[in-house]
């Protein structure tokens, strides 16, 4: 007999995905509540230097101190990551990070932070995240099964950036209301409560590794997943550069402008949120849009990532810079979404945090310079000049890459590929594989979990 409790827990049930299983829950729940508070804390930690004297310069110090140890330890994170139940390399990455922001809001509210304090702080924070990483892709990738994959990561990025939108503009305008070191300390307090959600994890469905090569042996094995693929490397080639030059132009150029011709924090914290209101709106269109040639039209929606770098050279106002924003959001999450589809689809799980600690090692290895060096390209060449060569080499990386015939012609198969490398994708294990899916209700993520 049923229980009128079990009655109304039955339709509960059944509006939930299949694909929405306990893993991805909370690997979703966590990521919201982090980015709630990343997102305030990356605005605040740039005028926290502003505040304390600094200036362009010293914010890119400060911003190459966090992504330096980030380039440094990637590769070992990954390989942690694929020895270890990655829950645990997350949670531990997660104490970290919530120690090192700690500190440094406790820095801020206590008065007169020094810039070698502050850029130790934000290394730690960097030291986290080259861990957390690998680990957070591995175990997202590994969380979804079927030929709705796509559609969950679309999701999953639509909660993330939801949850960016009301963190860049909450966080702008506390800081115009009652100082970074708040913000600073609500993200500490959102790592320990995001720390604790994924503590709960279940990594059984995963096998265990076998014993036998060391920590090197992993990093080769990552590599020739990595380097077999030409598509894999090409892109993470392309994005070394745009991941740089978005960077530099984010963190250091963008409050600078905010401050010199926009009015301060709460205009730039606005600019941000219109770009997670762009990635909102990018990942509900790749819930229902499913395109065969995922990586194409993934490449194709990085042309206009150089719109906000352009917004900023003229300088846009605040509606202008927004708009070019929004517009940025949305192409970076079409291809984001395709880039994890991709992932998921041709490399195997048990070498997923290796292949995805290259691929995010690639991408911001030249990140540390860039921000060091925006500074001192502003007093050479100026700001405007700058902001315009970074968004017309993004726009250059990019058409090159389209040359890569992977990219153009790589296409969705109804089977995840499992098998050894073979040139470029991987092979599959049936003909059937080499189907394409039939667009359904899923549609085809770059900027990472």
């Amino acid at each position: 007999m049923r229980t009128p409790a079990a009655s109304a827990r039955t339709p509960l049930r059944s509006r939930r995905p299949e694909w929405a299983g306990r893993n991805y829950l909370l690997l979703t729940a966590a990521a919201i509540i982090t980015n709630l508070g990343t997102h305030g804390a990356l605005i605040a930690a740039a005028f926290a230097v502003l505040q304390s004297g600094g200036d362009g310069g010293d914010v890119g110090l400060v911003a190459a101190a966090r992504t330096l140890p980030l380039v440094l330890f990637l590769l070992i994170g990954g390989a942690v990551a694929d020895r270890i139940p990655r829950h645990r390399v997350m949670v531990a990455a997660n104490a970290l990070n919530c120690v090192s922001q700690g500190a440094f809001a406790l820095l801020v509210l206590a008065g007169d932070p020094q810039l070698w304090q502050m850029m130790v702080l934000t290394a730690l924070c960097g030291t986290g995240q080259a861990f957390f990483s690998p680990a957070a892709e591995g175990m997202l990738l590994s969380s979804v099964s079927g030929e709705q994959a796509s559609r969950a990561f679309a999701l999953f990025r639509m909660a993330m950036h939801g949850a960016g939108i009301g963190g860049a503009a909450l966080g702008g305008a506390m800081i115009a209301a009652v100082g970074p070191g708040w913000v600073l300390a609500i993200d500490a307090a959102a790592f320990a409560l995001a720390g604790a959600l994924r503590a709960f994890l279940d990594v059984s469905h995963i096998a265990e590794r076998a014993g036998g090569g060391g920590l090197l042996s992993d990093l080769r094995e990552g590599w020739q997943e990595f380097i077999g693929r030409p598509w894999l490397w090409s892109i993470v080639a392309q994005f070394s550069i745009v991941v740089a030059l978005v960077g530099a132009a984010e963190s250091v150029y963008g409050p600078l402008v905010a401050q010199d011709h926009l009015g301060g924090a709460r205009p730039w914290g606005l600019a941000l949120a219109a770009f997670g209101v762009g990635t909102l709106a990018g990942a509900f269109l790749m819930m229902r849009w499913k395109p065969r040639r995922m990586l194409l039209v993934g490449t194709l929606g990085v042309f206009p990532i150089a719109l906000p770098s352009a917004a900023l050279a003229v300088p846009l106002d605040v509606v202008g810079l927004s708009a070019a924003m929004f517009v940025s959001g949305v192409a970076i999450e079409v291809f984001g979404v395709a880039w994890m589809t991709t992932l998921h689809q041709e490399i195997p799980e048990d070498k997923l945090s290796r292949v995805s600690a290259y691929d995010w090692f690639g991408s911001t290895a030249m990140l540390p310079l860039s921000t060091a060096l925006a500074g001192p390209a502003e007093s050479l060449f100026g700001r405007r000049e700058a902001l315009w060569g970074s968004a017309t080499l993004i726009v250059i990386v990019t058409a090159l890459v389209l040359l890569v015939p992977d990219v153009r012609n790589l296409t969705r198969r109804t089977k995840r590929v499992a098998g050894p490398v073979d040139g470029g994708a991987a092979l599959p294990d049936t003909a059937a594989a080499m189907r394409p899916t039939a667009v359904t209700d899923g549609r085809p993520d770059r900027s990472g979990t």
